[in-house]
């Protein structure tokens, strides 16, 4: 069932003010079937180590997140249950302990066949402005869409690599704008500590940073020396795809997002 945008936003209200009757009531008119459930998830690594319950939990998520978010396929891309499952179940995997409520403020997820162009302008260190042509695997703008390549969104799930998972990447931008902008900073919880996470996310980016401009090798991606936001969206990517290395490398950085997700993947992790 295909949900515009209006509605989207309508059915994200009203799961506000009357969660549990609306949730109940999507879970049993709008489920995932079975088959088309378990032919896509148990594909995916990543949530193979998720206990019963917690598999359990993210299929109602994903239920949800399903009925408030509106697929659109373009470049003549169909959208298939394997696309909307297997894109639903990983974004919903970061907010298993977060709620539904966490991608509030959009609707709409746009998937094109394979990595998309686009065209940008930059300034170079003399000021001078140039326009270059990107191709992307993923986006994700303020309160509009997230863009995703099918192409990089299957290799990612299907035949993952350590450290790397476009879906976890421009999720973890959207939790970082519900602050209002994408500054490594997403609202922390009431018990966490902003100067622990301030600290523990400004060293290890700077450390980075210093490695990668002496030509030393990251152990982390170096798309993660971008800006701020980039790194929190990497190592979110680490955090839960491959967190022994987020650990080792930058272990207070480890800390705070285990804190912040209440997830510890870490603990089942197991090497590919």
């Amino acid at each position: 069932m295909k949900i515009t945008r209006i509605e989207g936003n309508w059915a994200q209200l009203a799961m506000r003010l009357f969660p549990r009757y609306h949730t109940l009531r999507i879970l049993r008119q709008h489920p995932i079937a079975d088959a088309d459930w378990f032919a896509v998830t148990r594909r995916i690594p990543l949530l193979e180590p998720l206990s019963a319950n917690e598999k359990a939990h993210l299929r109602e998520l994903s239920t949800l997140f399903l009925y408030v978010k509106d697929f659109t396929g373009v470049q003549g891309l169909d959208i298939t249950h394997e696309i909307r499952i297997a894109v639903a179940a990983q974004a919903c995997l970061e907010i298993l302990e977060l709620g539904l409520s966490a991608y509030d403020g959009w609707v709409e997820i746009v998937v094109y066949p394979g990595a998309f162009r686009v065209q940008r302008e930059t300034a170079d260190e003399f000021g001078i402005v140039h326009e270059e042509v990107q191709a992307l695997s993923g986006e994700s703008w303020g309160q509009g869409p997230v863009i995703l390549s099918w192409e990089d969104v299957q290799h990612d799930s299907f035949s993952p690599h350590p450290g790397r998972n476009v879906v976890i990447h421009e999720f973890a931008h959207k939790l970082d704008m519900l602050n209002g902008r994408a500054n490594g900073m997403p609202p922390l919880h009431p018990e966490m500590s902003i100067e622990a996470w301030t600290l523990a996310f400004s060293k290890a980016y700077a450390d980075l940073q210093q490695r990668l401009e002496q030509h030393h090798r990251l152990a982390i991606d170096p798309y993660a020396t971008t800006d701020p936001a980039e790194f929190f969206a990497v190592a979110c990517e680490y955090f839960f795809m491959d967190p022994q290395t987020l650990h080792t490398h930058c272990a207070e950085v480890y800390d705070q997002l285990r804190a912040y997700f209440r997830q510890n993947p870490l603990a089942y992790y197991r090497p590919g």
